[in-house]
């Protein structure tokens, strides 16, 4: 058995800790395909249709437009068919995709995520330009792609039957390039009429405005969950069984992430968010009890640095915490709940630079028995082993600043640009204490939350 030979098949289960009302929640956990998601079955899909029509010469080159999950399934495929891939990704892929990408050997070309389709920067057709500046390219198009929908009328639904024991009230998913939702729905509605299709929407996404009204919105908004929400119908999309939809908010669906990994067990990726975020609702409206499936699309280990990030979600307002009125507020890393990465007077310059490294910082608060006394950066790092590599074991002391300009709580936010005007950061202390630093990226999130 090679690794191709483990895409689907994969288990569903029910959850009970999550309020489902009077209904019966269960999540297909597609994130236990072997390259981390429901993007493998149609990876494989296309890859081979494409074999079987000629398309691909050997050894050649995949092309593809995807917001990452497609590609890793690409990735995953052409590595063991012997083919190159490319992808163009949106530059709001999370860092771990695009890692995980590059690993498999993926060439990645990463563009805006600001624009929409017709702009030579929007990925599907930077794709496409790619692919016709490029002789023996295959673009791989999942958008209008017939082996899409087909491998999950051909494998997701059936094996959605089997295991629901043939009773299955409402299937919810979403649309990315829209091939689950159409292949279910074409399964379903030869296997079992009567199983209601119901999509989930992120906010700001056209289309369940679109299965309300078979209007296509000109009002686009934006979304942070990856993978799913659409300024469009894409081609291979048919949204026409669909019974039910609901528009889910970022925060909402993050919500979602976060406790099913609390509750469940189960650390889902954020489109997974908004899909048992819109089950759950589907489940709470409905009168009569109904067994009702969704999709567990993939894992949350490719969103630590953001749904599972508390200061990922702080920054953009999804967790809420104690509010002061006064410039603890901006403190977006506050050291009384030990979130600010410090270096004793007492440690080494080496010590300094190693936590730096760790923590992804260039600048560190020196502290001695609970106070600052200092702020060591790179450049001063820097300035003191220059020429002499032992000073590493000096204490850091002997590198910091000491001459700190330091604000109190209630100083007034206008004082924030005149240490930021002359190159320093922000530090914030009551008395004696140390309360944490204040960034430009801090006081950005700070006016960005309060923006109307």
């Amino acid at each position: 058995m090679g690794i191709l030979d483990l895409v689907g098949k994969t288990p569903l289960v029910e959850v009970t800790r999550l309020d489902a009302g009077r209904c019966r929640l269960f999540l297909k956990l597609e994130h236990q395909n072997p390259g981390g998601s429901i993007k493998d079955r149609i990876a494989l899909a296309m890859i081979e249709a494409a074999e079987r029509e000629g398309k691909l010469e050997k050894g050649g080159l995949i092309v593809e437009a995807t917001a990452g999950n497609t590609g890793l399934g690409l990735a995953l495929v052409a590595v063991q068919k012997g083919y190159r891939v490319l992808l163009v990704v949106p530059d709001k892929m999370s860092q771990e995709k695009i890692f995980h990408l590059r690993a498999m050997g993926a060439e990645i070309v990463l563009t805006r995520s600001d624009v929409t389709k017709g702009h030579p920067d929007y990925y599907q057709d930077r794709a496409a330009a790619i692919v016709r500046s490029t002789p023996g390219a295959f673009y791989v198009n999942q958008f209008a792609n017939p082996a899409n929908p087909r491998a999950h009328e051909e494998t997701t639904g059936p094996e959605i039957w089997a295991q629901m024991q043939q009773d299955v009230g409402a299937v919810v998913a979403g649309v990315g390039t829209g091939g689950t939702i159409t292949g279910l729905s074409r399964f379903f509605a030869r296997a079992s009429p009567r199983t209601e299709i119901v999509l989930a929407d992120p906010e700001g996404s056209v289309l369940a405005e679109y299965v309300k009204t078979k209007l296509v919105s000109t009002d686009v908004g934006s979304w942070l969950v990856e993978g799913i929400g659409e300024d469009f119908v894409p081609p291979v999309c048919d949204l026409s069984r669909v019974k039910k939809a609901y528009s889910i908010p970022d925060a909402e669906a993050f919500g979602i992430c976060r406790e099913l990994l609390l509750k469940e067990g189960i650390m889902a990726g954020t489109s997974s968010g908004t899909l048992i975020a819109a089950a759950l609702r589907y489940c709470r409206e409905q009168p009569q009890p109904r067994r009702v499936v969704t999709l567990v699309c993939d894992s949350g280990n490719k969103y630590l640095s953001k749904v599972y990030n508390d200061y990922w979600m702080l920054d953009h307002g999804f967790i809420k915490r104690e509010s002061y009125g006064d410039l603890r507020d901006l403190i977006s890393r506050r050291h009384k709940e030990h979130a600010v990465a410090t270096v004793s007077a007492d440690e080494t310059v080496n010590a300094a630079y190693q936590r730096m490294k760790l923590y992804d910082v260039s600048q560190l608060p020196v502290l001695k028995d609970g106070r600052i006394v200092g702020i060591v950066t790179e450049e001063d790092i820097l300035l003191e082993v220059y020429g002499n590599p032992e000073h590493f074991g000096e204490p850091v002391s002997a590198a910091m600043e000491s001459n700190l300009v330091t604000l109190s709580p209630n100083d007034p936010v206008e004082k924030l640009r005149e240490i930021f005007e002359r190159g320093m950061v922000a530090i914030v202390v009551d008395g004696d204490e140390f309360l944490g630093l204040i960034t430009r990226i801090d006081l950005l999130n700070w006016l960005r939350r309060r923006r109307p």
